[in-house]
């Protein structure tokens, strides 16, 4: 049984700070987990104005201990990855379901809990919508990280609330438009239901970080996700479509990258998710055939079935513009990759690196495995190929332990991976 198991098995750490009332305590002698049916104080009306927004944020002010913070998206649904929900929990404030689109600047609310600890459940996917209305921690914790970092198998809020207090999460709504309004009551009933054992779930797992000596650890992994810049746009998105494996050549590139950014611009305009416009697969379908009329678009799979004329048009003039464009103008295979090569061509192009990185691979992996964690936590794959592709020109404790920083490993990680990474890169003649 792992550390992670005992601490699941541990009935000591089941609190019941979180659950109903009285006669509940989590798990029963059975050992059994209880389903949490209904928030303690019930479903809390939905804040959708400035005035009940000033009371919610004088209580939360009030309020004292960490905070759990959630926020509900319409992924799939709508353009983009904004906030269509998000709840919060105190002790001495209760619960708060927040409406960001009636409400859409947050940042006093954000400012009243300036000071506390945000508990966050997978934090780094909620940070950027939060960040848009203007609620950003200072410091916080983040379960399921802390779940990854103390061995547990499964980290998804539901697991983690069953494995560690003993209660079951109805999950039956996490994928809903939760742009939908009125917001249904079963909804409301689980968004506050995802905020309700969060502390809870953050205090057990303090404790079996700590007991298992990984809390320091920890604690510089949350405050790497707290200070960490917003993300940089990414470059040619539209090469990130589903089935570009099969698209060759340049003139088909820029047939691909022409409808993309011709149905994103749609997307944005209606506000729908862009798959809900054309598919990426059709996206493809188009780019290989190269349609020469709108007749030929209409046979291609994803552009036949219910769409009308004008759709057509659109999509064929998309392609009609990508046919037209000079030589010059026509995007290169493949994206320029910064940084080593894929490992898989390694062999062929620098022998000796492939050899550091099967070296380094392998110690890595039995470290984690010491560890009882993901090979990714205990070290950035990124990081370690970077290192391997071009290691120090000396090999030692201080050029490794500095590589290791200027790739942002944070000191624990450099601490327990640096011996490996010596002794990787030196016997395998770096």
């Amino acid at each position: 049984m792992t550390d992670a198991q005992d601490t699941a098995a541990d009935s000591s750490l089941r609190t019941t700070g979180g659950t109903p009332p009285d006669d509940a305590a989590g798990s029963s002698v059975t050992g059994a987990p209880t389903p949490l049916l209904e928030p303690r104080e019930g479903i809390p009306p939905v804040i959708a104005d400035e005035a009940g927004l000033a009371r919610v944020t004088a209580a939360f002010a009030a309020g004292s201990g960490p905070v759990a913070v959630d926020a509900e998206r319409a992924s799939g649904y709508r353009y983009g990855q904004r906030a269509y929900l998000v709840q919060l929990r105190r002790e001495g404030a209760g619960t708060a379901l927040v409406d960001p689109v009636a409400c859409p600047d947050l940042s006093g609310l954000g400012a009243a809990l300036a000071d506390a600890e945000w508990v966050l459940h997978a934090a780094t996917q909620d940070l950027p919508c939060l960040r848009e209305i203007g609620m950003v921690p200072a410091r916080l914790f983040d379960t399921e990280l802390a779940g990854r970092l103390a061995g547990f198998p499964r980290v998804g809020l539901g697991a983690m609330v069953e494995g560690v207090l003993g209660y079951v999460l109805e999950k039956g709504h996490s994928a809903v438009d939760w742009s939908t309004r009125p917001l249904p009551e079963p909804w409301l009933r689980y968004a506050a239901l995802d905020v309700e054992l969060l502390v809870d779930l953050r205090d057990a797992l303090e404790k079996e970080l700590d007991r298992q000596g990984k809390l320091e650890w920890a604690l510089q992994e949350f405050d790497a996700i707290a200070t960490a810049p917003p993300p940089e746009p990414r470059k040619d998105p539209w090469r990130r479509t589903s089935g570009m494996h099969k698209v060759r050549r340049r003139r088909q590139l820029a047939v691909v990258r022409e409808l993309w950014e011709t149905r994103d611009r749609i997307a944005q305009r209606r506000d729908v998710s862009p798959g809900k416009v054309l598919s990426d697969a059709a996206i493809v379908e188009a780019a290989l055939a190269l349609p020469g009329h709108v007749h030929a678009l209409a046979a291609l799979n994803g552009f036949g079935h219910r769409m009308g004329r004008r759709q057509l048009e659109q999509w064929q003039a998309a392609v009609d513009r990508a046919k037209a464009l000079p030589e010059a103008a026509l995007p290169q295979p493949g994206q320029p990759v910064a940084g080593p090569p894929p490992p898989r061509a390694w062999a062929d192009k620098d022998p000796a690196a492939a050899a550091r990185l099967s070296a380094a691979r392998a110690g890595v992996s039995s470290l984690a495995e010491r560890l009882a964690m993901p090979q990714e936590n205990v070290i950035s794959p990124d990081t370690v190929r970077r290192i391997c592709w071009e290691p120090p020109k000396v090999v030692d404790t201080a050029s490794v332990e500095a590589a290791l920083a200027g790739h942002g490993a944070r000191p624990w990680q450099i601490g327990l991976v640096t011996p490996v990474l010596v002794d990787a890169l030196a016997a395998k003649g770096a």
